[in-house]
């Protein structure tokens, strides 16, 4: 399973507001099946295999053009890990562990 982020950037929309194309980017990640997502305040992270992913982000760059945007800018990370499953929980628990190990004790 690979995890991936991105942003969606409109360009062209006569309004420095995107919270109208924000909400409609979940609405359309929320029609698209079989992949686990979390928005963030700068982007959104997907989980779910390579092909979905690309096939999910590509819908969702169609989306502010269908809003009305002139131009959409999508910057993409993915982290596709083959030697051992690995998911977004898998890996905030990771470091949460590693930080529990780290800290003193205390009464």
């Amino acid at each position: 399973m690979a995890i991936a982020e991105f942003t969606v950037i409109p360009i062209g929309t006569g309004t420095t507001s995107l919270s109208g194309y924000v909400a409609q980017l979940h609405q359309e990640l929320e029609r698209q099946a079989g992949i686990h997502f979390e928005m963030t305040p700068m982007g959104t992270i997907l989980e779910g295999p390579l092909d979905r992913l690309f096939e999910v982000i590509r819908a969702i760059h169609e989306v502010p053009f269908l809003q009305g945007a002139e131009r959409v800018s999508t910057s993409i990370k993915i982290d596709d890990r083959r030697d051992k499953d690995a998911s977004m929980q898998q890996k905030m628990q990771a470091v949460a562990d590693k930080l529990a190990l780290s800290s003193p004790l205390t009464d």
